[in-house]
């Protein structure tokens, strides 16, 4: 029923309201708060109507309460899969939020070459962006939902980003690197746009073969070898 709602555009408040609200009585949290990964909503893949619906900006249509479950219940996830950032489509809401948060630590080369950063926890609703300057970048990424692949895609290295946090205040800031990357990321699937839409696909590589062959810092062994 959601699918048909969100492919005729026609999802009321009321409905995305119940929708939301089921999807997070749903997800069932242990003493410690850790939720059982088994409740957790499932991230949706390509083909999915609502990774190419858009969303419409967020005017405050979740109660506060429902909205912090709701973010709690995106971070588990986000964090379950594992990833560093997953926007409100990928488990099948039409809302214009996000949650972003890179905790990993990564090889100390790869990190230079990248311009990788942690990244601490935050929401973004109505996020945008724009490149600050005419630095680019050009590395693989991948995306929870077009699982097994990944592929190089080249975005602005530096933005100037705006977005509302949970509480109602506007953030305007700004993401170099890989933090540039994570957001671009997030916010092209409150557009409709996942990454394959502005990647080199004759960069597309199977995780395992990515894995095996071009997982350096750079991308210039995979440019030389698969001719892009």
């Amino acid at each position: 029923m959601a699918s048909n709602h969100l492919r005729n555009g026609d999802l009321s408040p009321a409905a995305l309201l119940d929708l939301v609200e089921t999807m997070v009585a749903a997800v069932h949290w242990d003493d410690d708060g850790v939720p059982v990964a088994t409740t957790l909503p499932p991230i949706v893949q390509l083909g999915h109507p609502v990774l190419r619906a858009g969303t419409p900006e967020y005017a405050g249509e979740l109660p506060d309460d429902t909205l912090e479950r709701l973010l709690r219940v995106m971070r588990a996830t986000m964090q379950a899969a594992p990833g560093v950032g997953l926007a409100a489509p990928q488990i099948g809401l039409p809302l214009r939020i996000a949650v972003l948060e890179d905790r990993f630590e990564p090889a100390a080369d790869a990190a230079a070459v990248r311009e990788r950063e942690t990244l601490d926890y935050f929401a973004a609703i109505n996020p945008s962006y724009a490149a600050h300057g005419d630095r680019t970048a050009a590395f693989y990424e991948g995306c929870l939902s077009f699982t097994g692949y990944q592929a190089v895609v080249e975005r602005p290295a530096d933005l100037r980003v705006r977005y509302t946090t949970e509480r109602g205040e506007g953030i305007d800031r700004a993401f170099s690197g890989w933090q540039a990357r994570i957001f671009a990321h997030e916010t092209d699937h409150l557009h409709g746009t996942v990454y394959i839409d502005k990647a080199i696909t004759r960069s597309l590589a199977s995780s395992t073969e990515h894995a095996a062959r071009w997982a350096a810092p750079g991308i210039e062994a995979a440019r030389a070898g698969l001719g892009f």
